[in-house]
């Protein structure tokens, strides 16, 4: 038995970090020893560390703080022994690194400063504040819920997400998909219904986040995603038709409102009417306004009094919703007292603030009583679907304001399902970012997530104080706010990109949209994905396949077959019937056939099958067959199933050599 050299190899582990443009790296930690011979172990270091038989492997060098590390027992591995970390997952999820990964807040924070940050962050908190405030009552409405649920939505998650989000952003509240996806899912049960769907949600998405699968959101392509959109605005702005024209309709689904509406189109009320229509121009006007340029383009070309009517041109057309709302609830308060109103107005919002408690997991609703497990059953699909699309709403609106940063979507993850966890202890109805007030927050020129407090504060305040005065606010005017909001999430532009780029992605476009606003929201999205998905697997199944023949500089033929992809099982007999068939018509039963498998990254049990039949059919009828620029990994796999012969080639010269030889050999049985 060889004698060991007591030599004390190591395996190490660090963050590297990043300081002033210099890469360093902080918190190593030692992870493992080995004792060995000269020969050090993969992944291992030597040193030249010297030990002798007395010394245990408690002895290492000094520089190693123990308290850091946990070592496991030793044990034996290939003739040396070796310590491993049985807890060293344990050790990476409890890492500085991580910490700071999962608080974000711990990043930004130390070096938070009034005049950097501070004012910045106040300006578009107060901002979103005062375009939050409308938006909630409108959402509520369009949840089918009472306008107080709205704001209950909308100030928790404010804070939450200022300690948990990565991006500074998303403004997290109700917003118009939510709305629409709540209504859909509570089906008129009532307030504990939608706490109950935000409460899990929340727990969905922390579940989800845990266990990194943000890839889900991957399945919900682009197309998908802008036929989902753009029927839900449709169905949002349809459904806010009859407060904008003063009708009771009750309707459940797109056509059935429509078919209610041509019914009851003498009641159109002309005040409610009126009201709604001047309040959709007026918002769209001043939704323009922000365009309008005065003097130079560049800020610092500017003078101080044209840099100052810019900032009040965009402040107005910024707080369009709340100026309007605020007008429109004056215009109520002064019809009111006079006893004479010519437009509804909207129902009682209860004052103060909710009672911080756990939601509802029994609720009564006439004569009927659910519990827990039947109030989920009667949320049905919506307890996966809404926590989807409140991720893939958040993490679009995190990408769109990214720029060109990654996105951390198990973060993202985290903090929404936290926000949404958190939220419905205060009564909230499922929350999201909203595009509209990240655009807000980020053309208030917001820094950090703080921006996030003082928008919860405004909300706060509206509720301690100001609640007896939403009552004046007009149904029509929060009408007009959410059909002005909405009729920009109609993504026609994409259609024609779509068109001149790859037609097929119309289909599940398409597909999506019509199911979406024919039938119900989440039966569109989920038609939607599995057409991609059947898209994605035909393509698997039918990969493209290039045949060409050539000729060698000493004139002998043959024919070259590349496929573009690997080698699937969807797609192995259509791949081996093209290379037969190609065998068989271009190469006339006798011309060398080479495979060209340079696109073949992998390979499968069926494919492997699937080549040793084609082998096979070319070995019945003595024509030669050759792969070429086949990777190792996938000879092993063609390899496995014993074919009768497997003629591979690695380089161009053993190529053509092994050509030659057949040529030749065939020459000689034709002479005999």
């Amino acid at each position: 038995m060889n004698k060991m050299n007591n030599h004390l190899s190591y395996k190490m582990e660090g963050d590297k970090s990043t300081d002033n443009g210099d890469d360093y790296y902080k918190n190593v930690k030692l992870v493992g020893f080995v004792k060995t011979d000269s020969e050090t172990l993969p992944g291992y270091k030597n040193d030249a560390f010297q030990w002798s038989s007395a010394d245990d492997l408690s002895s290492y060098p000094s520089s190693y703080h123990r308290e850091n590390d946990i070592l496991a027992p030793s044990k034996v591995l290939g003739g040396c022994t070796a310590v491993s970390v049985d807890q060293d997952s344990v050790n990476r999820c409890c890492t500085r690194k991580v910490l700071y990964k999962r608080l974000p807040i711990l990043q930004w924070l130390p070096k938070y400063t009034v005049g950097e940050h501070g004012i910045s962050d106040l300006v578009a908190g107060i901002t979103v504040g005062l375009t939050v405030i409308p938006q909630a009552i409108a959402f509520a409405n369009v949840a089918g819920l009472p306008p107080q649920i709205g704001l209950y939505s909308s100030f928790m998650a404010c804070f939450v997400y200022t300690i948990f989000g990565s991006c500074k952003d998303p403004a997290l509240g109700p917003t118009a998909i939510m709305a629409i996806m709540t209504r859909e899912n509570i089906h008129d049960m009532g307030p504990e219904f939608a706490i109950l769907l935000c409460f899990i949600t929340g727990i969905v998405q922390l579940i989800m986040g845990f266990a990194q699968l943000g890839f889900l959101i991957d399945f919900i392509s682009g197309p998908v995603s802008a036929g989902f959109t753009s029927a839900a605005a449709i169905v949002i702005a349809t459904s806010q038709l009859k407060d904008l024209l003063g009708i009771n309709i009750k309707a459940n689904s797109f056509i059935g409102f429509w078919d209610q509406l041509v019914m009851h189109i003498r009641e159109i009320s002309v005040g409610d009417g009126t009201l709604g229509v001047t309040c959709m121009i007026v918002l769209l006007l001043l939704r323009k306004m922000k365009d309008i340029q005065i003097g130079p383009v560049d800020m610092k070309d500017k003078t101080t009094g044209q840099r100052t009517v810019s900032s009040i041109i965009w402040l107005i057309s910024t707080a369009r919703n709340i100026i309007v709302v605020v007008f429109c609830a004056a215009l109520g308060y002064m019809y009111k007292e006079h006893g004479n109103l010519p437009f509804k107005l909207s129902s009682h919002v209860e004052s103060g603030l909710p009672s911080f408690r756990p939601p509802p997991f029994e609720s009564r609703v006439g004569n009927e009583t659910y519990n827990f497990v039947e109030m989920a059953s009667k949320l049905g699909s919506g307890i996966l679907v809404v926590p989807l699309l409140s991720i893939l709403e958040n993490i679009s609106l995190a990408k769109f304001f990214s720029d060109g940063k990654t996105v951390d979507a198990t973060q993202e993850m985290l903090a929404l399902g936290a926000c949404n966890l958190i939220s419905s202890f205060v009564g909230s109805m499922p929350i999201s970012g909203a595009l509209s007030r990240g655009a807000v927050n980020n053309a208030s020129g917001v820094k950090t997530t703080f921006g996030g407090v003082y928008t919860g504060i405004i909300v706060i305040i509206a509720l301690q104080f100001f609640t007896p005065y939403l009552v004046y606010i007009p149904k029509a005017a929060l009408a007009a706010v959410i059909i002005a909001a909405v009729v920009f999430m109609v993504e026609l532009q994409v259609v024609k990109p779509m068109w001149r780029t790859k037609k097929i992605d119309l289909i599940p476009a398409f597909a999506t949209f019509l199911c979406s606003l024919l039938i119900r929201l989440e039966v569109g999205i989920v038609v939607g994905i599995a057409i991609n998905v059947i898209i994605l697997l035909y393509t698997l199944a039918r990969p493209s396949i290039h045949v060409e023949k050539q000729q060698s500089e000493f004139g002998y033929e043959y024919l070259v077959i590349t496929p573009d992809r690997s080698l699937v099982f969807p797609s192995v007999e259509y791949v081996r019937a093209v290379v037969s068939k190609a065998g068989l018509k271009q190469g006339l039963s006798s011309i060398p056939v080479v495979m060209d498998c340079r696109h073949i990254q992998g390979a499968d049990f069926t494919a492997a099958k699937g080549v040793k039949s084609l082998i096979d059919d070319f070995v019945r009828r003595s024509q030669p067959l050759v792969f070429y620029n086949v990777k190792p990994s996938v000879i092993s796999i063609f390899q496995g199933v014993r074919p009768t012969e497997f003629n591979c080639c690695f380089t161009e010269q053993q190529l053509h050599e092994r050509l030659k030889g057949y040529y030749y050999s065939r020459m000689q049985t034709l002479t005999l």
